[in-house]
């Protein structure tokens, strides 16, 4: 079968073809540590999981990185602005971060580097560039200088003037060209620094990936991925630093998840739609935070929302109702993926219409859920079997469906009756139907149904979800 990605380098659906269809090379821009992952952060981690996901299904061996930017101004004015050390700072915002993608159903990546383990690489990678023309020294500076590179530009697609305009936010009189951007700046005492041959300072954002993949990856490597806020100036600048010597091929293709919004409108503060995943996670669980963010194809933009979160969690609701129900009668037989859905996830990640043929497969296990033969049951444990290994590609319905309906936001957790506190009134219950004491059977019923506890009597006993 297969694969065809949208390339953003030749703006056009191509055929993958790896460099070594024994081991797939996939590096994705990870996290600037500094505060806590918002929901647009959380796109590129979810859309380049489910691809990960896809290639393994497809290859014998995938290696996939994806790094943590930890020396950066952002953390600096964090740092500046809390009071805490850089350390501190960066250290808890990993832990919740890997804590939040984890809820959202998002494997772990084969290599995580940290920038601040690699600036020998960086320092070398620099002085190759000054070596061979690209790069030149200013006023403690170390900056690449653009004009050197001919082609430069190609992956944005930006004229000259549009390449000066988006450089702007370096602006600087040791530039030679006003497009030059920095590799390595100094530091002052009260920042991190490491010593170079030009001095005590600290890499350009940019320079940790090339150095990173190269490191993980080797000099010519698949795909890489970020969201597409990404393609210029960072992508670009990656691609200038690992390509102007001639030396390697660096990555073969780009891929890049559209833009997000937020009820409308670009996420911000001042408008309450800033959605961080570590809150939303109190009111949403992960995997329906997850099926939101699938729903849209990667490359549109998405506007995220919480009804729109509420829906994907009713989706849900259908798919492990499907399953629980189809366990009352037979076991779930393990399949492989449907073929459908591998099609349509090889058709540039088309996640919209995998979900619809997800859906199609829940609609006919819901409908053959009243069995007369053994042939009946043999297909229920089939369709049940096919839903939840469509699911599992695409990181969803990972859990037991009596897991599941027990989940509940934090707010209504506090002062609620815990899952101990339902079993115990359930087994109350059960005492109370086999003396005939139906008048305390329906009290019990009608006191858990206040509390949002519906009680689901089935051949195996007694079910509860909350509503």
């Amino acid at each position: 079968m297969t694969l065809k990605i949208h390339d953003t380098l030749r703006r056009k659906k191509v055929d993958f073809e790896p460099r070594d269809e024994a081991n797939v090379r996939l590096y994705v821009c990870g996290p600037t540590v500094y505060d806590l992952a918002h929901i647009g952060n959380a796109r590129p981690v979810v859309v380049f999981d489910v691809l990960s996901r896809l290639l393994r299904r497809l290859y014998p061996k995938v290696t996939y990185v994806r790094n943590i930017t930890d020396v950066d101004d952002k953390i600096n004015a964090a740092a500046k602005e809390s009071g805490e050390t850089i350390q501190v700072i960066t250290e808890r915002t990993t832990k919740i971060f890997h804590q939040d993608m984890a809820a959202l159903g998002a494997l772990d990546p084969d290599h995580e580097p940290r920038a601040t383990e690699h600036i020998e690489g960086m320092i070398a990678l620099i002085e190759k560039l000054l070596k061979s023309g690209n790069a030149y020294e200013a006023e403690g500076h170390v900056l690449f200088d653009v004009p050197s590179m001919p082609d430069y530009g190609r992956l944005s697609k930006l004229n000259r003037d549009e390449l000066v305009a988006g450089a702007r936010v370096e602006v600087a009189p040791y530039k030679r060209d006003p497009a030059d951007f920095i590799l390595w700046k100094p530091s002052t005492d009260d920042l991190p620094g490491w010593d170079s041959p030009w001095g005590r300072g600290r890499p350009g954002w940019h320079l940790e990936c090339s150095v990173m993949s190269e490191k993980f990856l080797g000099p010519e490597f698949d795909i890489h991925g970020g969201g597409q806020d990404l393609i210029f100036p960072h992508h670009e600048n990656e691609i200038a630093q690992s390509t102007c010597t001639g030396d390697a091929g660096f990555a073969k293709y780009w891929m890049h998840n559209g833009y997000l919004m937020a009820e409308g409108e670009k996420m911000s503060k001042s408008l309450g739609n800033f959605y961080t995943v570590h809150d939303l996670l109190d009111e949403f669980p992960g995997e329906a935070i997850r099926l939101a963010l699938l729903k849209t194809h990667y490359r549109q933009p998405l506007d995220f929302t919480k009804s729109g979160l509420a829906s994907a969690k009713a989706e849900l609701d259908r798919f492990y109702t499907a399953i629980r129900i189809s366990r009352q009668f037979t076991t779930t037989r393990v399949v492989d993926v449907p073929e459908e859905i591998v099609i349509e996830l090889c058709d540039d990640l088309d996640t919209p219409m995998a979900l619809r043929r997800l859906h199609d497969i829940t609609s006919d296990l819901n409908n053959s859920t009243a069995p007369d033969t053994e042939k009946d049951l043999d297909r229920i444990s089939m369709l049940a079997g096919n839903l939840l290994a469509g699911c599992s590609l695409l990181g969803l319905l990972q859990q037991d469906p009596k897991d599941w309906f027990k989940w509940q936001p934090a707010s209504a957790a506090e002062g609620g009756l815990d899952d101990d506190a339902i079993d115990a009134l359930i087994t109350e219950r059960n005492t109370a139907r086999a003396d005939k004491d139906f008048a305390r059977s329906d009290e019990i019923r009608d006191q858990l149904a206040a509390d949002g506890v519906l009680l689901e009597d089935g051949p195996d006993g007694t079910t509860w979800k909350r509503g």
